[in-house]
This record gives C-alpha cells, sequence and structure tokens, in this order.
C-alpha cells in the first residue's frame, strides 16, 4: 500500500510540476511575444525620429537693406553769391547823379569846388544804400542756405531712423523664426524620446518577465523532481 501511495504522491507531483512548467512557459511566450512587438513599435519610432535640423538655415543677409545715404547731402552754401547787382545799379545811379549834378552847376555857373563836394556827398550816400542792400542780399542768402542744410540734416535723420528700424525689425522677424523652429524642434525631441523610454521600459520589463517565466518553469520542474525523490524515499524506507 505504501508503494501505491507513494506512486499517487509522485504522480500527483509530476502532474503539479508539468502544470507549473506549462503555465510558466505560456507566460515566458507572452513575455517574449509582448517583447517582439515593442521592440518592434521601438523600431519603427526610431526610426521616424525628426531629422536634426538647422534653425538658422533660412536666415538670410539684410545687407541689401543697407541704404547709402550720401545721396542725401549736398552743400548748402555752395550756390551762395555775392550780391553785387545792386552794387552794380546804385554805381550807375550815382554816376548819372553825379553827371545831372555837373550839368545842373555848369548851367547856373557854380563853381567846380561846389560841385565836386555836392557830387562825392551823393556817391556816398548811394555807395552806403547799396551797401546796406548787398548787406542783407547775403545776409537772406545765408539764412537760407542755413535753413536748408537743417532741413537735410532733419532728412538724412528721418532716413537712417527709418533704415535702422526696418533692419532692426527685419532681423527681429528672423529671429522669432529662428527661436520658433528651436521650440517645435525641441518639443518634438523631447516627446519623441520620453515616448522611446517608455517603450524601452516596457521592453526591459518584458524580459524581465520572460526570464522570471523561464526561471519558475525550471523551478517548477524541479521542485517536481524533488517531491518525487522524497516520495520514494519515503516509500523505500518504510
Amino acid at each position: 500500500m505504501s508503494f501505491i501511495a507513494a506512486g499517487v504522491g509522485a504522480a500527483v507531483s509530476i502532474g503539479g510540476a508539468v502544470f507549473g512548467a506549462s503555465n510558466a512557459k505560456k507566460a515566458e511566450r507572452r513575455a517574449a511575444k509582448e517583447k517582439k512587438a515593442l521592440q518592434a513599435e521601438f523600431k519603427a519610432a526610431e526610426e521616424s525620429r525628426q531629422d536634426v535640423i538647422n534653425p538658422y538655415a533660412d536666415v538670410t543677409s539684410l545687407a541689401d537693406m543697407i541704404v547709402d545715404n550720401t545721396g542725401l547731402l549736398s552743400n548748402a552754401y555752395a550756390n551762395v553769391g555775392v550780391a553785387t547787382q545792386a552794387a552794380e545799379f546804385q554805381a550807375e545811379e550815382a554816376d548819372i547823379a553825379l553827371a545831372n549834378t555837373l550839368d545842373t552847376l555848369a548851367a547856373t555857373g557854380a563853381s567846380a569846388g561846389g560841385a565836386t563836394a555836392l557830387a562825392q556827398a551823393a556817391l556816398q550816400s548811394k555807395r552806403g544804400v547799396s551797401a546796406s542792400i548787398e548787406q542783407q542780399e547775403a545776409q537772406n542768402q545765408q539764412l537760407a542756405a542755413q535753413g536748408e542744410q537743417f532741413l537735410q540734416q532733419q532728412k538724412l535723420s528721418e532716413a537712417q531712423r527709418v533704415q535702422s528700424s526696418l533692419m532692426g525689425e527685419a532681423a527681429r522677424m528672423q529671429e522669432t523664426d529662428v527661436l520658433g523652429k528651436e521650440f517645435v524642434y525641441g518639443e518634438t525631441e523631447r516627446r519623441e524620446t520620453e515616448n522611446l523610454n517608455r517603450l524601452q521600459t516596457q521592453i526591459t520589463g518584458q524580459q524581465q518577465a520572460e526570464m522570471q517565466a523561464r526561471s519558475d518553469g525550471v523551478a517548477a520542474i524541479g521542485a517536481g523532481i524533488s517531491a518525487v525523490g522524497n516520495i520514494a524515499s519515503s516509500a523505500v524506507g518504510k
């Protein structure tokens, strides 16, 4: 009877070992299958990663926006002339007045000295008027030239300000484009890296599960063999 009981016990132990080993093998296969699927997904995700970009690839030179403003410059005093017309006119007037005075004095029988003195006084008066007119004309031309020079300086300053603003805005837009590309690339890279890390963690987990299942199967068979040995030893001892 002891041998019969031992046989039954051994059969049960062997059955349990086989069942445990079978379940462990199934778990190992599931883990291997899941690992393989994850590895394929990982490979696809890795191959579909975005290409490394150069965010400055579309940055262009702004040299064509640089404008030469020297054409706006000119010498406002270049055409300032000497006001001689008034002086020439007054000289002619003085000559005529002098001639008329001499004719008058000659007709009236006045002395030559009186005539000369009168003519000199008239000439001096004309010269004073002519000098005053000429001075005013020269001053007016100088003021006009100064006003023109100021206007040109204002135009040049405004042209430089507009050019600087345009170049600054163009540079800002290029820099904004660069920063935008860097942001999009960085965010995409972060998400793709997180996905790869997640997949790798899952693959590692399935590898561990596969190894654990294999270990469990070996342990189940070992436990069954050990149990059978114990039962046989016990039966023989009796």
